[in-house]
C-alpha cells in the first residue's frame, strides 16, 4: 500500500462449537441455532477502510471456494472463527490492493501450509478468484525490495505499468504475473497436498 510493505497476519481464534456460535460478533455469518452445525466466521481489525473491509470478506469467499476445489475435506473455513489483522494498528488502511494477500494468509491458516517465503503480492481478488489490476505499481515494487523481497506478484493487467518502470526500479526482481488466484496458489504452495477423508 503507497510506499510501505503490509503485512497480513491470520490466526485461529478458536474452532466454533454448535453452542456458541451465537456469540461471535463482528461477522456476517447467520447466527446458529444450538442444534445447527457452526458456521466459520471473519473478525478484521487494524484501523482497516471500508474498501479494505469489503476486500477482506471477497477474500474469504473466495479463499472458501479455492478450499472446497482443492481440498473438499477440509472444513476449516466452514467452522473456525478467524481473526486477520493488519498492523500497524495505529494506521489507517484502505483499498482493495490487499485481497490477494488475505487469500493466500486464510488458505495458508487453513491448510496448515505455510506459503513459500521471500514472495511479496499484491491485486484485488474478485468472487471468482480473477487477479484484478491495481494502483501504484512503482511504489509496491520498491516497498518490496526495501523489506529484502525480490520475488512479487502482480496482476497480468499490471504488466504495462511495470514495463514502464525504469530499469534501476526492475532491476534484480522476479515478477510472476497472473491473471487467477489459482496461479498464487500453485506458486506459493507448491508442496500442497489435500486433506484425507479419515471417514
Amino acid at each position: 500500500m503507497g510506499g510501505s510493505a503490509l503485512y497480513i497476519e491470520a490466526s485461529l481464534a478458536r474452532k466454533l462449537r454448535p453452542w456458541d456460535a451465537h456469540q461471535i460478533v463482528n461477522t456476517n455469518v447467520t447466527t446458529n441455532s444450538p442444534s445447527s452445525p457452526p458456521q466459520g466466521s471473519l473478525e478484521a481489525t487494524g484501523h482497516l477502510g471500508d474498501v479494505m473491509k469489503e476486500s477482506m470478506r471477497t477474500a474469504y469467499t473466495v479463499a472458501k471456494n479455492v478450499l472446497g476445489r482443492r481440498d473438499p475435506n477440509n472444513e476449516f473455513l466452514e467452522q473456525a472463527h478467524i481473526h486477520v489483522h493488519v498492523p500497524e494498528g495505529a494506521v489507517p488502511k484502505d483499498g482493495p490492493s490487499a485481497g490477494c494477500t488475505i487469500t493466500s494468509a486464510l488458505l495458508s491458516l487453513a491448510t496448515g501450509e505455510p506459503a513459500v517465503q521471500g514472495i511479496s503480492m499484491t491485486g484485488e481478488i474478485s468472487l471468482t478468484g480473477k487477479v484484478l489490476p491495481v494502483g501504484g505499481i512503482k511504489e509496491k515494487i520498491i516497498a518490496a525490495k526495501r523489506a529484502g523481497v525480490n520475488c512479487v506478484v502482480l496482476p497480468e493487467e499490471n504488466k504495462k505499468d511495470y514495463e514502464d518502470l525504469a530499469d534501476f526500479i526492475k532491476k534484480d526482481v522476479e515478477i510472476h504475473f497472473v491473471d487467477h488466484y489459482d496461479q498464487v496458489f500453485d506458486l506459493i504452495f507448491p508442496n500442497f497436498v489435500p486433506t484425507t477423508n479419515s471417514s
